[in-house]
């Protein structure tokens, strides 16, 4: 992406005998690669050198309409060969494309990039690219979140066995372990959708930020000057330009960026995990096909592939935000071109996976299957346990003396918990209070006292309120993309 005199030029590489990024390959969007492709790139150069052109010649300088229609006639007409041959002799892509423009642009060749410097078109480039790639990032985690509160809001009442330290704790429902996942990319919508609407552009500034190059041409106006400035930010799309920079944008703006995108990858990991811990309990699982093959070795296998790979990538979204806190803290002064060959890689490969991501969350959550009946065994398993309490109390109640009934239920307790462990069976607990004449008084209230809705308290009711008073207004602006179904590439 960065604009810059480091070393390129290179011809894209295709068929097979050749390394491709799987990331543009194999897992990513059509779109989203097409936003980071050589070909969008360098025609928005081109865009932003006919903009300049235009707002030069709208605030009086020498430039005539002819050479305004020869340049947008010629955005598209790019000549990707002349531009590598040029870069390889000139080492500097700008200058190379420069000259692959006036090749195409033979009357307007003597105002393209007039007064500008490399970062004009290359940082510009980069934040129009940022911005657009938010906006496709948007939606799609705003599809997530739809598809897993429809998820949610079905399962508000079914009961499940709730987890801490990965031990049986209390129960709580589907829906509202759902709710915890979509709180989660709630706050990563909001904080994408802010630092896209933060975005500001370079605009017009000169080698070092001062605008000198442009106060000359301009012989002096400093209002000008302004106006240029503001002309050019306002036909790329921006509300706002920064003040001041120096050759650069300051490339804290790539840590914000990055920074939200690991941590959509952190939410992603969380949520994917726990989809492949709930696997292996066989209470839920992501979408499988009918001819899906999960194993070479084992036929019977339902590996849940598709959350192993968004935690794989999301692992690697998480650790490219290192590359900008660094950048950022070595660019020497005004600028060093030490941050142009690392952006090229970090800033297209976080948006690629954090894209590829989403889709393959999409498709998870438009399928997952839920096995109420493996759930409820589980339960079954724990709850006597976490009864017991309810049983003293309700023992007391019929005129039982607490701690009689609290040695009687440790008892019990501690054989029934022998059965499970040391032998494997069930767990027998409620058979052996049953059986035993002391408890004969609450016999027939042990069903409703044993009712897993009744160990889930307010669950389903947090469920409704967090999705009617949170999610859905955060969701309203992306109404009309919700219908879109995912597609995975491979």
């Amino acid at each position: 992406m960065a604009a810059g005199g480091d070393c390129g030029g290179r011809e894209a590489a295709c068929g097979y005998d050749s390394y491709r990024s799987p990331l543009a390959s194999r897992y990513a969007s059509p779109e989203m690669c097409f936003l980071f492709s050589d070909k969008y790139k360098f025609r928005t150069w081109r865009q932003l050198w006919l903009w300049l052109a235009e707002a030069e010649q709208t605030l009086g300088l020498p430039v005539t309409e002819e050479q305004i229609q020869e340049m947008k006639s010629n955005l598209d007409n790019i000549d990707f060969k002349m531009a590598a041959e040029e870069e390889k002799q000139l080492r500097h892509d700008v200058m190379a494309h420069v000259h692959t423009f006036a090749r195409c642009c033979p009357k307007a060749a003597g105002i393209i990039h007039l007064g500008a410097t490399s970062c004009y078109v290359g940082d510009n480039t980069d934040l129009i690219i940022l911005r657009n790639a938010f906006d496709l990032l948007l939606p799609k985690l705003a599809r997530v979140i739809s598809r897993l509160a429809d998820f949610a809001k079905e399962r508000a009442d079914l009961p499940t066995l709730g987890f801490t330290h990965f031990q049986p704790a209390q129960l709580t429902t589907v829906g509202k372990r759902c709710c915890l996942w979509i709180q989660d990319l709630c706050m990563d919508l909001q904080n994408l959708k802010r630092v896209r609407d933060e975005l500001r552009f370079r605009g017009v500034k000169g080698t070092t930020g001062t605008q000198a190059s442009f106060l000359q041409l301009f012989e002096g106006d400093d209002q000008k000057v302004e106006q240029l400035d503001k002309m050019v930010t306002e036909k790329a799309g921006f509300k706002r330009a920064f003040i001041i920079t120096g050759q650069t944008y300051t490339r804290k703006v790539d840590i914000e960026v990055l920074s939200v995108l690991a941590s959509l990858g952190a939410s992603v990991h969380k949520i994917c995990t726990d989809i492949r811990l709930l696997a292996n309990l066989k209470e839920m699982e992501e979408p499988f096909e009918k001819q899906q093959i999960g194993s070479s070795a084992m036929p019977y296998k339902r590996n849940p592939m598709r959350s192993e790979r968004c935690c794989s990538l999301a692992r690697h979204l998480m650790t490219l935000v290192l590359d900008p806190l660094q950048t950022a803290s070595v660019q020497w002064f005004e600028r060093t071109l030490d941050d142009s060959a690392n952006r090229r890689i970090c800033l297209a490969e976080a948006f690629l996976t954090a894209d590829t991501v989403l889709n393959t969350l999409q498709n998870i959550s438009e399928g997952l299957v839920v096995y109420p009946k493996v759930i409820e065994r589980r339960i079954r398993q724990e709850l006597p346990f976490m009864a017991t309490e309810n049983i003293i109390m309700a023992m007391v109640k019929a005129g039982g003396n607490r701690q009689d009934c609290h040695e009687k239920i440790r008892v019990l307790s501690q054989q029934a918990a022998a059965v499970v462990k040391q032998e494997g069976g069930d767990n027998d607990l409620i058979e052996r209070i049953q059986a035993d004449a002391y408890f004969s008084p609450i016999h027939s209230q042990l069903d409703h006292l044993l009712d897993p809705s009744s160990f889930t308290g307010r669950a389903s009711q947090q469920v409704q309120r967090f999705l009617e008073e949170e999610v859905c207004p955060l969701l309203k602006p992306y109404e009309s993309v919700m219908k879109v179904k995912a597609e995975l590439c491979l």
